[in-house]
């Protein structure tokens, strides 16, 4: 049973110290990092290994869009076997699904196989397990009706995959060139693997299925009746689609960043500017999730995306203004401390209307609204950036932006029907 850490015990000072005071916590977390950290290098080393054996970007992109239009497809299935069987006994088969998928990757390029086989091999990394999301789900677990503390776990979780988004790269980039261009790869199926299984092994942390079997006589145990599915929760869809469009805010920001820093030729810097901007988004999770959330959670929600929208106007600016990468590169770093409270309320508000039992689906949903954004994001930036220029392109993550807003503001309409409140579903921690 969890222990609802907002007992009788004083609070620490630092919130963080109050989440890892929990036991078990800082070793799923150890775990949760290590396997989170390829997810930013998997790309990456694909695009730098297939283009440089196959003398083909295009070939290279399509390959990593095809994974990533299998990941929109197999994730919610395969989190969705995570609630009803246990984050153990499904992710760790399905990390090693994803590892001979990227295995096999790597010896198709390695030995010229036909390029169709590159296409099947990264198409099967589609099962890799949404360990931040399993995360988040154990906090969920572990902390019950503790919404401060929640506000914090969510907020310390968006902080790590910006981390882990911001450095993936970088290492990726570094490997594939200082040693050979499969190092990327390798080194981060061995990341994973080892990241899922030190963070599964932690059993003590791990929400229980909740889709159990009762076996109250010798006849065969009957199944609980499933939950409803969390696309039928009330609210979910417009902020599902507020995610998709927050996905093409970040999508769209990376393809015009790297185009505008190859036009004055320093293309090399565009993976540090976007670096900056991530972690401006990083400190601004961590202060965010410090902080004692105030008033209800859809109007903070609704002010951190307008926040986004407003910011996301700074490097449009900086380069109609200025033209200067230096200029853009605060643009970006202050732009970026607006996208984390957005996702962490965001995060939030998924949990909130997320069935008990499907959690680990709900939230992969919203991850898979994200990336799905990210590639519409980045198809947009790029068309933009062609007929347009650089300084045009930059448009479109603000406009991206205030689509997030607009979805965000029918949404908080929709939920707040004048004298009627969202039933409250039941968790697990209060029946506990």
């Amino acid at each position: 049973m969890p222990s609802n850490s907002s007992g009788g015990a004083r609070r620490p000072r630092n919130p963080y110290a109050h989440l890892f005071a929990i036991p078990g916590a800082t070793a799923f977390t150890v775990g949760n990092l290590v396997a989170r950290l390829p997810m930013g290098m998997f790309s990456v080393s694909a695009v730098i290994m297939i283009s440089g054996a196959r003398g083909s970007y295009a070939l290279a992109g399509a390959v990593t869009a095809t994974g990533l239009a299998a990941t929109a497809v197999v994730a919610p299935w395969t989190a969705r076997l995570v609630d009803r069987h246990g984050q153990a006994r499904v992710a760790v088969p399905a990390t090693l699904v994803a590892a001979l998928g990227s295995l096999s990757l790597l010896l198709c390029v390695r030995y010229g196989a036909p390029d169709w086989t590159l296409f099947a091999s990264y198409a099967a990394t589609a099962t890799t397990p949404n360990t931040g999301g399993m995360s988040r789900a154990r906090w969920a677990h572990l902390l019950g009706d503790d919404a401060r503390a929640v506000h914090t776990a969510n907020s310390f979780e968006q902080a790590a995959d910006e981390l882990c988004f911001m450095l993936g790269p970088v290492l990726a980039a570094f490997l594939c060139g200082a040693l050979f261009p499969q190092a990327g790869t390798l080194t981060g199926v061995l990341l994973l693997v080892s990241g899922v299984l030190l963070f599964t092994a932690q059993r003590a942390t791990e929400p229980p299925p909740r889709l159990r079997t009762t076996a109250t006589s010798p006849a065969p145990p009957a199944p609980a009746p499933a939950p409803p599915s969390p696309l039928r929760a009330r609210g979910m869809a417009p902020l599902l689609a507020a995610f998709l469009a927050t996905g093409a805010v970040f999508g769209s920001l990376e393809v015009v960043t790297i185009a505008h820093a190859d036009g004055q030729g320093h293309k090399a810097a565009a993976g540090l500017i976007l670096a900056l901007q991530a972690a401006g988004s990083c400190a601004a999770g961590l202060v965010y999730g410090a902080v004692k959330p105030r008033g209800p959670l859809d109007r903070r929600h609704l002010l951190c995306t307008a926040a986004m929208a407003a910011l996301m106007t700074l490097p449009l600016l900086a380069v109609a203004a200025t033209g200067s990468l230096l200029v853009l590169a605060g643009a970006l770093l202050v732009a970026g401390m607006a996208t984390a409270p957005t996702m962490v309320t965001g995060m939030t508000l998924v949990q909130r209307r997320t069935p008990e039992g499907r959690l680990n689906e709900g939230m992969t949903l919203a991850v898979t609204g994200i990336l799905g954004g990210i590639a519409c994001g980045a198809a947009g930036g790029g068309g933009a950036v062609e007929r347009l220029g650089t300084t045009a392109g930059y448009g479109v993550p603000v406009a991206a932006a205030c689509c997030a807003l607009l979805l965000s503001s029918a949404r908080a309409c929709a939920t707040s029907t004048p004298g009627r409140r969202r039933p409250a579903r039941p968790r697990a921690s209060t029946a506990a």
